[in-house]
């Protein structure tokens, strides 16, 4: 298999947060049946593309592979080919193997691309999330807007819908209008996401949780739901309620406690 099908495939796995290593034979001596730039694509999911040699030194470099993803971290490893070495193997010689891993990033997934979802943006970047942008208007979704992030364009809520949501992802949902900010929520509902919320008024707040009630969402879903959205920090600009939201977060995130460290 060509080097370029083992790139594009590990590419593709990036991009759908799928965790991944890139597993490269960095040397070899003697008779080992994997040579130097030999390189396999290993994923999460136990399945590879390309071969290292194949054998009883690639079988435990994939599972070497599959540990150093799961805990995120990379690995220079080199194995003796002979009877008394590693793997009891006569080929007489050596190789070294690197692994290189792609861990699974969190999701901030940012339904609505107005002035907060602006804000929001701003101060995520700064951290290690995989933003992603849902908005129904061009003007406002855009990479000009929101550089080096997904954006899709099109109905939020079914757009939602057909995103493939985890316990990585945090939604927020801050769209310009009640009726889209229900239709995100309904999509955000029974995914196993590990945060959604949703900003509004007290008021409003409990007209869309009464109107979804009415059509059979679960009491106990809707009350995991973060509405209003954000801790009470003060301040009504789009970036006071940014923080406010992203502090929420980071609280579920890292199962933090709100209150002031002298008070610890």
């Amino acid at each position: 298999m060509s080097e370029d099908i083992i790139i594009e495939k590990l590419n593709e796995a990036i991009k759908q947060n799928k965790g991944a290593g890139l597993v490269s034979v960095v040397d070899s001596t003697g008779s080992s049946p994997g040579k130097k730039g030999f390189i396999m694509a290993v994923f999460d999911d136990k399945s590879t593309v390309g071969t290292i040699g194949g054998g009883e030194v690639e079988k435990l470099v994939i599972e070497k592979a599959i540990k150093c993803i799961d805990e995120g971290r990379d690995e220079l490893l080199t194995f003796k080919l002979e009877d008394k070495g590693d793997l009891h193997i006569q080929c007489g010689g050596t190789i070294t193997i690197f692994i290189k891993t792609f861990g699974r990033k969190d999701k901030l997934l940012i339904a609505g691309g107005g002035h907060v979802s602006k804000a929001i943006y701003e101060i995520a970047k700064n951290f290690n999330f995989k933003i992603v942008i849902f908005e129904d208007r061009k003007e406002y979704g855009n990479i000009e807007r929101f550089p080096n992030c997904e954006i899709i364009i099109g109905d939020i809520g079914e757009n939602i819908k057909n995103y493939n949501i985890d316990n990585r992802c945090y939604i927020v949902i801050v769209t310009r209008g009640h009726i889209q900010d229900e239709n995100a929520l309904k999509a955000s509902l029974n995914r196993g996401a590990a945060y959604v919320g949703m900003i509004g008024s007290i008021n409003k707040t409990k007209h869309i949780m009464q109107n979804l009630l009415n059509e059979g969402y679960s009491k106990d879903e809707l009350e995991r739901v973060y509405a209003p959205i954000g801790i009470c920090i003060g301040g009504d600009s789009a970036e006071e309620i940014a923080l406010s939201i992203l502090s929420e977060i980071f609280i579920v995130k890292n199962k933090g406690q709100l209150r002031h460290k002298r008070d610890i």
